[in-house]
């Protein structure tokens, strides 16, 4: 364990989870939005995830050169081209989804709060319940527990009945449920425009600014110039 110095700022990062639901874009954008506002982040990549990474993109995601596979991701568009992106990962941590001994997994190891991105409906259910299954979830149920801000972003279509009972108590927990639902009123011209759309309203819930997407300026018509309603 490092002592903060005197003069320094302990770090104090936002935990991002990533689940085992399709849309390991929205988490890339997401992670590249927090690092280009200069945030730190601690890193969980559950089980299942790694899956629909390797599905969706290609990557291997491994803890012994997590490094290197997220530095892959990372630089990959939602289009899966390599090379579209340069983000820094100085800042970030990385936690194995086994790790229950790892940081998150106490209160009084200091975050902002966290974001799940994209959450599946398991682990909706798992946070809901309050299982603790993996690293993310009991990430999750401290972050709830202390009051910090926990962003849900989930990926799913339909939605069951149990699923949203599940979302509606995680709203009354103090969650922010954000499902990945993007928007065409600001003019998107590629699929990245989408995946940062939605990016963007994850981090606008957590109160990170950015500039993902172009807001809504209060004139109608306003899709050619790059504004829209929310």
């Amino acid at each position: 364990m490092n002592p903060v110095k005197p003069g320094e700022t302990p770090r104090t990062p936002w935990i991002v989870g990533v689940s085992g639901a399709s849309g390991t874009p929205y988490a890339a954008a997401v992670l590249r939005g927090l690092l280009a506002a200069g945030e730190s982040v601690d890193l969980v990549v559950s089980r299942a995830s790694r899956l629909t990474l390797l599905d969706e993109t290609g990557i291997s995601f491994r803890d012994g050169h997590w490094q290197d596979d997220l530095r892959a991701w990372l630089s990959r568009g939602a289009d899966g081209k390599p090379g579209t992106f340069d983000a820094d990962i100085a800042r970030v941590r990385y936690w194995s989804a086994v790790d229950l001994a790892a940081g998150p997994s106490s209160g009084s190891y200091p975050t902002k709060g966290m974001l799940i991105v994209p959450a599946s409906t398991a682990c909706v259910a798992g946070v809901a319940l309050g299982l603790s299954k993996d690293l993310l979830q009991r990430a999750a149920s401290v972050t709830l527990k202390e009051g910090r801000r926990l962003v849900v972003a989930v990926r799913e279509t339909p939605l069951s009945g149990q699923t949203l009972r599940h979302l509606v108590a995680l709203d009354e927990a103090g969650a922010v449920v954000l499902p990945a639902s993007p928007a065409f009123y600001a003019g998107a011209t590629h699929i990245q425009d989408l995946v940062d759309f939605v990016a963007g309203r994850v981090l606008d819930a957590a109160g990170v600014r950015h500039r993902l997407y172009r807001r809504w300026e209060g004139e109608l018509g306003g899709r050619t110039r790059g504004a829209g309603p929310s």
